[in-house]
């Protein structure tokens, strides 16, 4: 192959930093680049760019057709979103909501959603967008129910009667109900064309005018991984300062207008906060996905990536995976992803290198230039960006250095030889707590008021920091074996994974107090099927007993045993699961994440089973030894 080369694209911002070393042991990491200025209201940017650039497309999504497909794309200017957020911030102000009684987003990224987020936002009433796995895949609702008992909302938007069933369940007959089409049995809804159709008034202008960089602009809900999930408050300081964070970190977007084609969804911080707000801080166009990184989905993200051509782009692993196989046999999807798009980035989970370095072989093959492909680390609790990973030298697991205004405090949790060191951030980007709940926000902050995250990490060299950092696992998901032998279980998984593409989705890890490590896999039952060459219909138990896809197994449970040094990285047994996590039992989060703690918990006779050697089970997995 070729010398590698990199499409020129200017970075910045989190490419240098100074460490400060404390003698109680903790590291503070800062960029060495100033946060430059930034507004007082993230409502701001819309005046701007509805000023400058007034017919330019905003946000834009596919017509639904009658026979349920999608046709073109309707598109929404800067200055009619502008527009639109003065009539339905009137319309919210005239019916007395603020935090205390928000309004609550119930379905999917669409143009409504888009209207009504910035509306509130326009008129400092706070808003929370919520998973609509909570509505649309929960059978007991229980996660919908503790978020709606936490706001008390004056005002529940949805898009259509599919919500329907939720909405009877937790929504009180006093809060108003409004949907973009269709109607509920037995109760009043307000059509979303009402809130449109407000005139702006005086009273809708002065409450834009007491906005501040302090006034909530939305609850983003945690995903509840290890407890309930938990309300974090989103300032117009917070979604300001860290666009700015992110602006002079990839520096390119203040040179041309961003360009997004976008399926992450707005109840989570990577999709609405960093992507919209991405497009809107900078002028930029967003064309919402409607796909997503499943066999079912992935057609429709491709259909849009062969007409667009984004500028950047953002996905998840398995987005990025399904995207590179399919670029192997289609010409017109490379030639379209690669003419202008000035990087990649992934975001909520480990990227598998063969992936990486596939994106970057197409790319040379396609255009003569590789486009670099960074990362970074974030939570809903910072707005999300705190880091970032830009240089052409980032590989799969590194996180890089703090953004301009963040600082990055690394705190050892102990002094023995398999201890972590926890991560920690403080900025203007950071949370002031979470809502309604004094005790868990106290929790949260250090002395020094950094946020604790609970994540680990380290340096990738420690005799060169700027370098950077590499993430390294949840601190609450190791364990020791019962020799005393301790397990890092996020570098497990990752290379767990890694082994078991594409077959596997994740694995959780046994063995606290026991001899030797097992796993619980989570298959991913599709490509199980296209393994075994099965029907899409075919049941769980009768893919997983399929000849070809248990000699895939077997050949992993080898695999991972060879490849063990010792006790702690050394997989002795494994089960698949047939029955995939619960998302009502807290097994799985809305957004795919896996909470080991929970399956554990709710699964301990598989995991008895698993280590009773139980060699009959058709799911439990010994590997050849000799």
């Amino acid at each position: 192959m070729s010398e590698a080369i990199y499409r020129p694209t200017q970075v910045g911002g989190a490419l240098e930093a100074t460490l400060e070393v404390r003698p109680d042991g903790s590291r503070v990491l800062r960029s060495t680049e100033a946060l430059r200025w930034f507004p007082e209201r993230i409502t701001d940017a819309l005046v701007q760019w509805a000023e400058q650039a007034p017919d330019r497309t905003f946000v834009a999504r596919r017509e639904r057709l009658a026979d349920g497909s999608r046709g073109d794309w309707q598109r929404v200017s800067y200055r009619e979103m502008l527009q639109r957020a003065q009539s339905v911030g009137q319309a919210l102000t005239d019916r007395g909501l603020s935090a205390e009684r928000p309004v609550v987003i119930l379905s999917d990224n669409d143009l409504e959603h888009m209207s009504l987020a910035l509306g509130a936002m326009w008129a400092g009433i706070a808003y929370a967008p919520i998973s609509a796995a909570y509505s649309l895949v929960s059978q007991d609702f229980g996660k919908l129910r503790h978020i709606l008992d936490t706001l008390k909302p004056g005002l529940v938007f949805a898009s259509g009667p599919a919500y329907g069933r939720a909405i009877a369940a937790c929504v009180g007959t006093d809060v108003e109900v409004v949907l973009t089409e269709g109607t509920l049995d037995g109760r009043a809804v307000t059509p979303f064309t009402t809130l449109l159709e407000t005139t702006p008034g005086a009273s809708g202008a002065a409450a834009h005018d007491a906005v501040g960089p302090d006034t909530i602009a939305k609850f983003l809900f945690t995903s509840g991984s290890t407890k309930q999930p938990k309300g974090v408050i989103n300032t117009h300081r917070m979604l300001c300062a860290n666009q700015q964070m992110i602006r002079q970190c990839l520096a390119f977007l203040a040179e041309q207008p961003p360009v997004l084609v976008d399926w992450l969804p707005w109840n989570h911080t990577f999709g609405g906060n960093h992507n919209v707000g991405i497009a809107l801080y900078n002028g930029g166009t967003l064309y919402i996905d409607e796909g997503k990184p499943t066999p079912a989905g992935i057609a429709e993200t491709l259909r849009n990536l062969r007409e667009i051509s984004p500028t950047v782009y953002f996905n998840v692993p398995k987005g990025y995976e399904e995207i590179a196989t399919a670029m192997d046999s289609d010409a017109a999807l490379r030639e379209r992803l690669f003419e202008r798009v000035n990087l990649f980035m992934y975001a909520g989970a480990g990227l598998s290198q063969a992936i990486w370095d596939k994106l970057e072989a197409h790319g040379q093959a396609t255009v003569g230039e590789r486009v670099r492909m960074i990362t970074s680390l974030g939570m809903t609790e910072t707005a999300p960006a705190c880091v970032f990973a830009l240089g052409t030298d980032v590989r799969s697991g590194q996180i890089g250095l703090p953004a301009p205004g963040c600082e990055v405090k690394l705190v050892p949790t102990g002094d023995g030889p398999w201890d972590k060191v926890e991560v920690r951030f403080r900025g203007p980007h950071v949370m002031p707590g979470y809502w309604r709940a004094p005790e868990q926000t106290a929790e949260a902050f250090d002395a020094e008021g950094f946020y604790c995250t609970g994540d680990a990490v380290k340096f990738v060299d420690e005799a060169h920091p700027n370098r950077g950092l590499v993430f390294d696992g949840r601190i609450a998901e190791d364990f020791k074996l019962s020799t005393g032998t301790f397990v890092s279980v996020g570098p497990l998984r990752g290379r767990v994974v890694a082994a078991g593409d594409p077959c596997v989705q994740d694995a959780v890890v046994t063995g606290l107090n026991r001899d030797e490590l097992g796993l619980l896999l989570i298959p991913r039952l599709d490509e199980c099927r296209r393994l075994a060459g099965l029907p899409a219909s075919t049941p769980a138990p009768e893919v997983l007993h399929h000849p070809t896809v248990r000699a895939f197994f077997q050949a992993l449970a080898d695999k991972l045993w060879r490849a063990g040094t010792g006790s702690a990285n050394r997989v002795a047994r494994l089960h698949v699961l047939a029955e995939p996590p619960s998302i009502d039992k807290g097994e799985i989060t809305d957004k795919g994440s896996i909470n080991q703690r929970a399956v554990l918990q709710h699964r301990a006779a598989l995991v008895d089973a698993l280590y009773e050697g139980r060699e009959s089970d058709p799911f439990v997995i010994l590997p050849n030894k000799n």
